[in-house]
């Protein structure tokens, strides 16, 4: 009976660790007040053909790859026709195109009319910093082509 308890409180105080030790990494990643996330191109307003080019600017921090862990760095994430940002304490998933790899710019292809692109960056664990590293939300036209 001992040991069956001792099994059990084992597994018990060794849940927690874990849960906690989840949580300790789940937390938002400092970021300093001044950093800046924005779109270099296409502008907003631009006129743009189905495929086409999007640059990321970042300053007062670094770009770093998903899973790396070095303070004041983050990964780009890139909203698109997103109506709100997500919840700043938690992962970003569902339909926020993730740039894990530490990439600066990618190619999009959208269905012609007006869309609009926004820039979050993430930490390690694609976590948004505190406070937030987020572009301004830009408004684009693709054109049929």
């Amino acid at each position: 009976m001992k040991r069956a308890w001792l099994i059990g409180a084992l597994a018990m105080f060794g849940g927690s660790v874990v849960a906690t030790a989840q949580a300790q990494e789940m937390a938002q990643s400092e970021a300093p007040q001044d950093a800046q996330a924005y779109i270099i191109s296409p502008q907003d307003g631009e006129v743009v053909s189905s495929t086409f080019k999007v640059k990321f600017g970042l300053s007062g921090m670094g770009v770093a790859p998903a899973g790396v862990d070095v303070k004041n760095t983050g990964h780009h994430h890139l909203l698109v026709d997103m109506e709100s940002l997500p919840p700043m304490d938690q992962p970003m998933g569902g339909d926020i195109i993730h740039f894990g790899g530490g990439q600066t710019e990618t190619t999009l292809t959208l269905e012609p009319g007006e869309h609009t692109l926004q820039i979050i960056l993430g930490d390690k664990n694609h976590v948004p910093h505190n406070p937030a590293v987020v572009s301004e939300k830009i408004t684009i036209t693709v054109k049929g082509d």
